[in-house]
């Protein structure tokens, strides 16, 4: 089949979704009210709470969620055909990924800016507010590693591009002084950012020099460095470094400063990158060799396409990004429905390029099959698949192979590197309420809160050592990160359920999604944890994941207890908290 039918029918489907059924949502199940005081307003501190206009905290939001998961989960689940994957990335996007982002954000808006993890406490009580937590907390230490370990190894594989991203830094700090302190338009002065990142690219791609090679500097993959490290494990260890220093930073500033400006330019950066691809697409017109259903496959797609897929349709971390850092941003309360679902349909759209790069990229079905020989093979081919694929359909332009790669890669280290540092404040939020809950305020301090979250990161990332060597932190813990990131978003639809049910409006366009994602993750968690990490059977045991697995499934299992509770009866606990200003009315 040719790919352009398969993009028109997603876009069709993302347009239809947009402007009926987030409209529905918004006006008979949110009920939005665009006179209602915004915690950005009522709490406006100038580095948290900040009004912030809906184009440019679309772009923060978007680029905050769209980092490399929707990609290299899309890129990987292609092994059981395009059409399911397809399939699950527009259903789950229109239905599931929509409502869950903007429900998260009108949840938290109508609490004071609260976090999905305090939300838990009002909602269902003391018990299920710490387990919530500490499945955010193991769900964000697992982001911060993962995103770390794609991004250090893009540095290595693409040295072109690291001039382009670090030269992103500066000029959003400018454009992020230029707006906040002398007024004026983000808008040009991101465009111009943009070009000058791209020419950037462009150039390092061509003039070796400008290349930021540190495997080079280390002398070689194969030289032997200190204590036996190579040159490629000691350029790995710099980068972690190097990224560990910049999100301590990035994250302890104030949103304007680099946040926000930096997420615009990547707003636009996504746009043109998703243009470049879809317009490539369109002049190519290529053909899908990689079979619609995978026949072979070596394990079957159901339920393990659900997890495997993860941020392309569904992400649980897009309720801690809506409910951490944007609802805290929100100028006035209608303008959650563009931000949130509309948040969700650009991952749809990028995730659904993904599968389309892929799946055009090989001359045959043969020559796919050969590559995605396995479901192991998948994920070791996943994302450099897709960068190969996506510089294909930017050569339909006229792009050099090895320019076009370079600013997909580019792109991809720029939206891994925004999620990366969001996860960082997200997780000093955490650990700070879980400091001032135990009487502990000097943990709960911005800086002490943001160093453990660093720490543990980095350590995360580079003490284990696993198939792939040294740093293989974020490698070991893709499998995890899936199930539990799919768990949080069951539960933050299921916070959203409560919560409307208080209100007496209907709960079935957020319950049915939140019970098909519970029963198809723990299905799939259950499988992985008794069957895979356990060392059942055949199987090469994973104590690592199998301890943080089943704590994850028995206490996921403990809080819908608590919610089924709440839900049937209304939780005395939560009852005697104070009631926000929408349920006291």
């Amino acid at each position: 089949m040719n790919a352009i039918w398969i993009a028109l029918f997603g876009a069709v489907c993302f347009v239809m979704g947009y402007r009926f059924y987030s409209k529905f949502i918004a006006e008979r199940i949110y009920r939005l009210d665009a006179d209602f005081q915004t915690p950005a307003h009522a709490y406006r501190d100038g580095v948290d709470y900040v009004p912030t206009n809906k184009w440019i905290l679309w772009g923060h939001h978007f680029t905050s969620v769209a980092g490399a998961a929707p990609i290299v989960g899309p890129a990987i689940a292609i092994y059981w055909g395009w059409l399911p994957a397809i399939l699950w990335v527009v259903l789950g996007t229109v239905f599931a990924a929509g409502v869950h982002d903007f429900g998260a954000v009108v949840l938290s808006n109508r609490h004071k800016g609260h976090s999905i993890g305090t939300l838990a406490n009002k909602l269902i009580g003391q018990r299920a507010k710490l387990l919530f937590l500490f499945i955010i907390l193991i769900l964000v230490l697992m982001v911060n590693a993962v995103f770390a370990w794609v991004i250090a190894k893009l540095f290595i594989t693409f040295p072109a591009s690291v001039l382009s991203v670090f030269i992103q830094i500066p000029l959003a700090v400018w454009i992020g002084y230029r707006v906040y302190r002398h007024s004026g338009s983000m808008l040009l002065p991101s465009v111009i950012a943009l070009a000058v990142m791209y020419g950037a690219a462009l150039l390092a791609s061509e003039i070796p020099l400008l290349q930021i090679d540190l495997v080079s500097w280390f002398g070689g993959a194969e030289a032997p460095v200190v204590g036996g490290f190579n040159g490629t494990s000691m350029a790995f260890l710099v980068w972690i470094v190097v990224l560990m220093a910049y999100v301590y930073i990035a994250s302890t500033l104030p949103v304007w400063k680099l946040l926000q400006p930096r997420d615009y330019i990547n707003s636009h950066q996504l746009v043109v990158g998703l243009a470049l691809l879809y317009l490539g697409l369109l002049f190519g017109a290529p053909e899908m060799t990689a079979p619609s259903v995978n026949g072979e496959a070596d394990i079957s797609w159901y339920p393990l396409l659900f997890i495997t897929i993860a941020c392309g349709a569904i992400s649980g971390f897009h309720g801690l990004v809506a409910s951490g850092t944007t609802s805290k941003q929100l100028d006035k309360e209608t303008d959650a429905r563009m931000v949130g679902y509309g948040g969700a349909l650009g991952e749809g759209m990028l995730a659904m390029i993904a599968i389309i790069a892929v799946g055009t990229l090989f001359a045959s079905g043969t020559d796919f099959t050969a590559t995605y020989s396995s479901f192991s093979a998948a994920g070791s081919n996943g994302l450099g698949s897709f960068v190969k694929g996506a510089g294909q359909l930017a050569g339909n332009l006229g792009i050099p192979e090895h320019m076009g790669s370079t600013l997909v890669a580019v792109i991809v280290v720029s939206f891994a590197a925004t999620t990366l540092d969001t996860a960082v404040r997200l997780m000093r939020y955490i650990i700070a309420e879980l400091g001032n809950e135990y009487g502990m305020p000097v943990i709960a301090r911005k800086h002490v809160a943001t160093s453990i979250a660093v720490i543990a990161s980095a350590a995360l990332v580079i003490l284990p050592e696993g198939p792939n060597g040294f740093g293989s932190g974020g490698y070991l813990l893709w499998p995890l990160f899936g199930t539990s990131n799919q768990l949080l978003a069951g539960i933050t639809l299921m916070l959203v359920s409560v919560w409307l049910k208080r209100q007496g409006r209907p709960v079935v366009f957020t319950l049915v999604p939140m019970l098909f994602l519970l029963v198809m993750t723990l299905w799939a968690m259950g499988q992985q944890v008794i069957f895979t990490w356990s060392g059942f059977g055949d199987a090469d045991r994973n104590l690592l994941l199998f301890t943080f697995g089943s704590l994850i499934m028995v206490f996921t299992l403990w809080i819908l207890l608590e919610a089924s509770r709440s839900f049937r009866q209304g939780d005395p606990a939560a009852q005697q908290q104070p009631l926000s200003s929408d349920e006291s009315r």
